[in-house]
């Protein structure tokens, strides 16, 4: 992720000049900003002047713009460039942002860029590439500082002004033993502060521990908010260095995260394009539209088994969506609060029978509570006792059960494999509205007819 250096240009003002055909100042506005800033103008632009502004960025930031760009936007640049410039895009990349543009090139490409490779850079390159993009060993780059536990303050500190600069995101140097394998970080801060004489060992931090390799991008996340990182080893089965990871990488999966949960409830892809043509955004929405196009019917059914009782008591078409809605909507809070405890690993199989033992209890409470006032208002509002029995009852059933999908759908969906952030939404408001309608017609048709 690229350091912030300035406010974001005002769109209108780059459209106005994009379409006065004055490309000068553009070009000057886009070399004032970093990689990530203009990658966040990119997409924010329709196709025709995004194309426009993608021809005026520098070819050594290109590779960089690429890599902050979602997929879809990124794939449909790189298919319209020449082979040249991908390669000048992928020169002077750091390790890791290389091998997330190797994802997304064609491989004639790869192949041309491993070719005129240093054989030290290829092997760093590769070591990234072995792993997958969403892992530890995916995040991490190869560009490291190591010192030994048996060398003195003063060595490495002539070692530091000899070597002049460090990798970006540095704090902490990483202690590895002669067979390269982790041992603990020699933190900055007590280096410049520590007395010359004493050893690396004697000042060393070992109680942070190297990330494994196929540790999931998530999971590295939590770490580093749990243990307040700016940086961390990245290690192999052995406990070999690999790599390490940084915080900026860190905050694009936090960032991702935090899109796809979003975007998820609705059908949607954090890579999808704002301004994708109709067609493809059409065919993506349309797939989630016809799967609650059938959960509807499904609930449209279940009314209809009914249709007798409501021809006979029109009250019960006034207050059935009112049991729906607030079933609907209890499922949700504990739906949401289950999937960010399952994100977060707060969930498991070890605590998921207090989970919902408190999450019936609350559905309990509140179920008795507002079917009291529901009731009172349909009482006066109808003058019937027996509606407001039956809806009273109805809505305490309803919240009960939306309470018990609202835990178990997403524990049933993550061990099929799916993503319930994903699916979760639509499958909790297909049981909670026919579980509402069929407990509160049910009971009006045995009370009520």
């Amino acid at each position: 992720m690229s350091a912030v250096s300035q406010p974001q240009p005002d769109l209108s003002r780059v459209s106005d000049l994009l379409r006065s055909g004055r490309l000068q100042p553009v070009r000057r506005l886009l070399h004032a900003l970093q990689p990530g800033e203009i990658a966040h103008l990119l997409a924010s632009l329709p196709p025709t002047e995004r194309q426009l502004v993608w021809g005026l960025v520098e070819p050594e930031v290109s590779g960089e713009v690429l890599v902050e760009l979602p997929d879809e936007i990124s794939d449909a640049l790189i298919e319209n460039m020449e082979t040249h410039e991908l390669l000048a895009a992928a020169e002077a990349m750091d390790t890791d942002d290389l091998a997330d543009l190797f994802r997304k090139l064609p491989e004639t490409v790869t192949a041309e860029v491993l070719r005129v490779m240093r054989d030290q850079d290829r092997r760093r390159l590769e070591s990234v590439l072995a792993y997958p993009e969403d892992t530890a060993g995916g995040l991490m780059n190869t560009d490291t500082v190591t010192v030994r536990a048996d060398v003195t303050v003063d060595v490495v500190l002539r070692y530091l002004r000899l070597r002049g600069t460090l990798p970006e995101h540095t704090d902490s140097l990483i202690v590895v033993n002669r067979y390269e394998r982790y041992l603990g970080l020699l933190p900055l801060a007590r280096l410049v502060t520590a007395d010359p004489e004493h050893t690396v060992a004697e000042i060393m931090v070992r109680e942070v521990r190297g990330i494994p390799a196929d540790t999931p991008a998530a999971e590295v996340a939590s770490i580093f908010e749990q243990l307040d990182l700016v940086s961390a080893a990245v290690v192999d089965e052995s406990g070999r260095l690999l790599g390490r990871i940084t915080v900026d990488d860190v905050m694009d999966v936090l960032r991702d995260e935090a899109e796809h949960n979003l975007l998820s409830h609705a059908g949607l892809s954090e890579e999808d394009d704002v301004f994708s043509p109709v067609l493809a955004s059409s065919r993506r929405r349309a797939v989630w539209l016809g799967v609650n196009l059938l959960t509807a019917l499904l609930a449209a059914w279940v009314i209809g088994r009914f249709q007798d009782t409501l021809q006979q008591v029109v009250a019960l078409a006034v207050l059935m969506p009112v049991v729906a809605s607030m079933g609907g909507i209890a499922g949700t809070q504990t739906l949401t609060l289950v999937i960010r405890g399952l994100a977060l690993n707060q969930v498991n199989r070890h605590n998921t029978r207090w989970l919902l033992g408190k999450e019936l209890a609350v559905g309990l409470l509140n179920g008795l509570v507002w079917a009291a006032v529901v009731a009172f208002i349909s009482i006066v509002w109808f003058h019937n006792l027996q509606i407001g029995a039956v809806i009273a009852v109805a809505m305490v059933v309803n919240l009960l059960c939306a309470a018990l999908a609202g835990v178990a759908i997403p524990l049933v969906m993550r061990s099929l494999s799916i993503d319930p952030a994903l699916a979760g939404g639509v499958v909790l408001t297909t049981l909670t509205d026919v579980t509402g309608f069929v407990v509160f017609l049910g009971l009006a048709t045995l009370v009520l007819r």
